[in-house]
């Protein structure tokens, strides 16, 4: 299947040259109509190409999108993705063992929010794995904001799916979204209350007990009014997690640690109170990991969106890139990559 004329090239290198090129390509080609052809995937990895948890992103677009494809095979550099249609329904995805079933809930959800009728996504796969947003992450923190915005979706955990061994379970329900509002997120005003869950999964409720106490521990100077949960969590894998969800005046941010083979609850706690201690020392009105997520979405509303953000990073430029290839929109970073910075969103009107 050859690229049709209309097709837009997108060189997979480009900033930080990860599978978020890829995934923020079929959100969008789904949104928009807009085929497209990727080369050069994560060219700059160890092992480049397409990894098989990228390609169950991809097989779920297509299915959502009625999508022709080409070059959709483990470790290939290049793809063609042609969208004839966005389908609605009752939609089951196995993402694999632990593959991470944020990434694809990120890049189907809001697709299906543009559909003519409501939709259910149920995947499996890894719920709570590293270097993605673990589901509290989404539920707690990317839903409050993408409401905000205007779109209508809910988020239930069945069963939590942890690294390595995966096999978590996620529901998702998709209503088509309502007019798209702009997010202004410049002051974050005074802290108000830190919450969180301490939670642990076929482990010693003790686990979670220690990373709550430790959390606590460090957190007393800085706020007194601190309410983490602990709570067991289904699932037929080990793991822990600690997250903070910090709430201020005009903003949230979140945060968590995550458990491992020998790593001491100790440090879990630790990890995710020192980038929230790291956050307090900025001006930032929202987190690094939630400020390139909201490109996208913020993107697709009317009006202008303002933000800023605890650290400017390369995924936050390299999605701005790749959201003015496929939208009319003036996306404007101002900031040094690794310190804090703002972000200006605004649709251009033709």
């Amino acid at each position: 299947m050859p690229p049709t004329q209309s097709s837009l090239s997108i060189d997979g290198s480009l900033g930080e040259g990860g599978g978020q090129i890829l995934r923020t390509s079929l959100a969008l080609a789904l949104m928009t109509g807009k085929p497209f052809t990727l080369t050069n995937i994560r060219s700059r990895r160890a092992k480049p190409g397409l990894m098989a948890q990228h390609l169950r992103a991809v097989g779920a677009a297509r299915e959502i999108g009625k999508a022709k494809v080409q070059g959709d095979r483990l470790g290939s550099q290049s793809l063609i993705f042609e969208p004839t249609g966005l389908s609605c329904g009752d939609f089951q995805f196995d993402i694999g063992t632990a593959g991470s079933t944020s990434l694809v809930l990120q890049t189907i959800l809001p697709p299906l929010s543009f559909a003519t009728a409501s939709s259910t996504v149920v995947l499996t796969g890894g719920t709570h794995v590293p270097w993605s947003p673990c589901f509290q992450f989404l539920e707690m923190h990317w839903l409050h904001y993408m409401r905000k915005i205007g779109f209508d979706i809910r988020l239930e955990l069945e069963a939590a799916g942890f690294y390595p061994r995966g096999g978590g379970r996620v529901l998702a329900t998709v209503r088509p979204a309502s007019r798209l509002s702009p997010l202004c997120l410049i002051n974050r005003g005074n802290l108000k209350n830190i919450r969180g869950i301490s939670a642990v999964a076929n482990l010693n409720y003790s686990i979670a007990e220690r990373q709550k106490l430790q959390a606590v521990k460090r957190l007393s100077d800085v706020s007194r009014a601190i309410e983490i949960a602990i709570l067991r969590l289904p699932s037929p894998s080990r793991g822990s997690l600690l997250l903070l969800l910090a709430e201020f005046e005009n903003s949230q941010c979140c945060f968590y640690g995550l458990g491992a083979l020998g790593k001491r609850a100790e440090t879990v706690a630790d990890e995710a109170v020192n980038e929230f201690i790291g956050f307090l020392a900025t001006d930032g009105a929202i987190d690094h990991y939630l400020a390139d997520q909201l490109v996208l979405p913020l993107a697709l509303s009317a009006g202008v969106s303002e933000i800023r953000t605890s650290k400017v990073t390369q995924h936050l430029t390299t999605s701005a890139e790749i959201v003015k290839m496929f939208l009319p929109v003036s996306i404007e970073v101002d900031g040094v990559i690794g310190q804090p910075g703002s972000m200006r969103i605004r649709r251009i009107e033709s």
